[in-house]
Order: structure tokens, then C-alpha cells, then sequence
């Protein structure tokens, strides 16, 4: 299938679900309450163009071929309010199916005036829910990225290593909704931190060089003894991730691919390309890491998505860095993500070796955060006794 076939499938098959969405939303709060005719068209007309507004966004960006920051932030937004909704409104079926339930144990006939009281009830709710909890996740994305300290025992590193600091941001997202700003007040906050190590794991950008190149240029600003190091996550295959690897070297990272290097002589540090690689072929290869190197030297390993750690485990990596998961963005898409990835966020360990998610540093789609906060993480390893 050829690239224009995908896109257009895709497209396609968005737009469907989509529309099946946001008629649910427009039946449950407008057609089921029995509102003012004007009004439920007028509603109907207004849930239109807002689902409009994404598949648009995204086709007029790439036709362009650059981000349109203020269509963006209306689809976007749009799609986090509207997740809202599915919860509230979804938590309303249960309701409405436990009354009907009880209704029917119990004999009691339809009453439409009963009916039409819990319908608007239940809607005002799950729309009392959605702008409350909409705005909690807005807040949670335009306050400072706060600085989350974890320390780390490492097996095997030298005692003069003790301490060793990396910070690690993942998943900025730089795009239409995240620019040079934001960019610049991370950089700023992780070199503050005064780091041994700086690692970002993945998941940078969302655009092409020719788009970002002002977003990204705060990183030639990062400052750390041992330097800044970088591998691709997901969406630096579908943003050009060879034009980004090489202009992310223009800027002083140096990038991992698939490979190692050996850091103030007390531990290797890895890197794997991210797992969407292997559609551009340039997936990752533990294996082509691992050659060749020194046992008694602990491995720290930087892989974007964590489900990639029982593996790593299986070759004993001491430590897997991951980001990805965005700690579920917005509660509660964070119980799929989990079943999806086998991880969600925070220190995790499977037998001697350990994994670190970080919620990551920015937000993908929806500006909003709820319930789990975007960090830097500054980890601080530890010799064990």
C-alpha cells in the first residue's frame, strides 16, 4: 500500500470513529435532554466543525508544511474536552443501565418526564466533570515542569561514581502547541540541576527540522560534564528522524544508535532506536549494544518505550531510562497505556535490573495533564554497599 493509500485509510477510518463520537456526545447532551430545537442544532452545527477541526488540522499542516499554532490549539484542546466527556458520559451509562435495571426488577413502567430528568441530570454532570477536570489538565500543562529526584543503586558502580547525577527529560513534543519557549525554560531548569549526564529519550519533536529548527535551537544551550545524548522515540520516525539525528548533532547531542559508550570509565551507556524504527529500517538492535562490552561495567541503556525492558533485563542491562507513556496524560487513558506497555511510570524492577519511566517533559495532542504531572528527572546513582 503506498503512502498516500495509508494516510488516506487512516483518514478515513478516523473520521468514522470520529463521527460515531461526537453523534453520541450531540444525542446524550442535546437530542436526550429534549433542549430547544434551535439549540440542538445549533449544538450539532458547533460538535461538527470541532470534529472537523482535527482531521483538518492535521491535512492543512502537512500540506502547508508548517504548524498552524492556532487551529491546533482548538482541535486539540477539543480532543482532550471530548475524552472528558466520554468518561463523564460513560459513567452516566452505568447509571442509566442500573435505573433501568432496578425499574425492571421492580415492575415500574417508563416514565418519560422520569426519563428525561435523568438524562438532563446525568449530562449536566458529565459536563460539570469535563470543564472542571478540562481545566485542572490545562493547568497542569502551562505551570513550570517541576523537577522529580530519584536515586538509583546501581550494581557494580565504582564508589568514585557514587552520586553520579543523569537528568532525563522525554516526550516534549515540540510542535504546534510547543515552541521555543517552553524549550528554552527546560533547558534553563535541567542545567540548573548542574548534571553529570543529560538524556533525552525520545519523542522531541512533532514536525520536521524545517518546521522546529527555532523550537529546537535552546538545546545547543545544554550543559552537562559528560554530555547530552539523545535517541529517537515514535514520533521522530514520522517528523524525518535521519534529517533530525543529524541536525540534533549540529546542536552538541550526540545520538545512540543502537550503539554504547563508555562514561568517566565506571559505566556504559547504551542507546536503541525506538521500535517504530523497524518500518524505516532503522529499529533497534540490544544485541549490537551489548557486543563486545565489558561485564563488570554496569550498563545504563536509554530506549523510548519501556516495554522493551524484559528484554534488556534478560541481558542484563543494570538500568532502562524509557519515557513513552506520558504516565497516561490524562486520567484515566493511563490504565490502556499500561496494559499496552506493561509499564506506566516511576522505578520498576525485574530481578537485578531496574527501569525508570518518566511521565515525560511535554504533552502530545490535548494540552492538558491530569493526574499525571509532566517532570525532569534528575537521577542520582548510587554504588551499592
Amino acid at each position: 500500500m503506498s503512502r498516500i493509500a495509508q494516510v488516506a485509510t487512516f483518514l478515513g477510518i478516523s473520521s468514522v470513529i470520529l463521527g460515531g463520537i461526537h453523534y453520541f456526545i450531540w444525542a446524550r447532551l442535546f437530542r436526550d435532554t429534549v433542549l430547544p430545537p434551535l439549540w440542538t442544532r445549533a449544538a450539532g452545527l458547533a460538535l461538527l466543525a470541532l470534529a472537523i477541526s482535527i482531521p483538518v488540522s492535521f491535512i492543512l499542516s502537512r500540506v502547508l508544511g508548517r504548524p498552524l499554532s492556532a487551529l491546533s490549539w482548538v482541535a486539540f484542546g477539543w480532543m482532550g474536552v471530548f475524552f472528558l466527556l466520554l468518561v463523564g458520559l460513560a459513567a452516566g451509562e452505568l447509571v442509566r443501565g442500573g435505573v433501568a435495571l432496578a425499574d425492571f426488577v421492580r415492575g415500574v413502567p417508563v416514565d418519560p418526564m422520569r426519563r428525561q430528568l435523568l438524562a438532563r441530570g446525568l449530562a449536566g454532570a458529565a459536563s460539570a466533570f469535563a470543564v472542571g477536570a478540562g481545566l485542572r489538565g490545562l493547568y497542569g500543562v502551562v505551570r513550570p515542569v517541576q523537577v522529580k529526584q530519584v536515586e538509583v543503586a546501581l550494581g557494580d558502580l565504582p564508589a568514585a561514581l557514587d552520586g553520579f547525577s543523569i537528568v532525563a527529560i522525554s516526550d516534549v513534543h515540540l510542535g504546534p502547541t510547543i515552541g521555543p519557549e517552553f524549550m528554552r525554560d527546560v533547558v534553563a531548569r535541567v542545567n540548573a540541576l548542574q548534571p553529570d549526564l543529560i538524556a533525552i529519550v525520545g519523542d522531541l519533536v512533532d514536525g520536521s527540522v524545517e518546521e522546529l529548527r527555532e523550537s529546537a535551537a535552546p538545546l545547543q544551550k545544554l550543559a552537562a560534564r559528560h554530555g547530552s545524548f539523545f535517541v529517537t522515540g515514535n514520533h521522530e520516525y514520522y517528523s524525518g528522524a535521519q534529517e533530525w539525528l543529524s541536525h540534533l548533532r549540529t546542536l552538541g547531542l550526540r545520538t545512540l544508535e543502537n550503539e554504547r559508550v563508555t562514561i568517566a570509565e565506571g559505566f556504559d551507556l547504551g542507546g536503541t532506536n525506538d521500535l517504530a524504527g523497524h518500518g524505516f529500517r532503522h529499529g533497534p538492535d540490544l544485541d549490537r549494544v551489548l557486543a563486545g562490552r565489558d561485564g563488570s561495567r554496569p550498563l545504563v541503556l536509554l530506549a523510548h518505550q519501556p516495554k522493551t525492558f524484559p528484554e534488556a533485563a534478560g541481558k542484563g542491562v543494570g538500568l532502562q531510562i524509557s519515557g513513552h507513556t506520558h504516565g497516561g496524560q490524562i486520567w484515566p487513558f493511563g490504565l490502556l497505556v499500561r496494559w499496552q506497555q506493561g509499564f506506566l511510570a516511576g522505578l520498576s524492577r525485574l530481578g537485578s535490573s531496574q527501569l525508570y519511566v518518566s511521565r515525560g517533559t511535554g504533552y502530545w495532542g490535548p494540552p492538558m495533564r491530569l493526574g499525571a504531572p509532566a517532570e525532569i528527572t534528575r537521577l542520582v546513582l548510587r554504588a551499592r554497599a
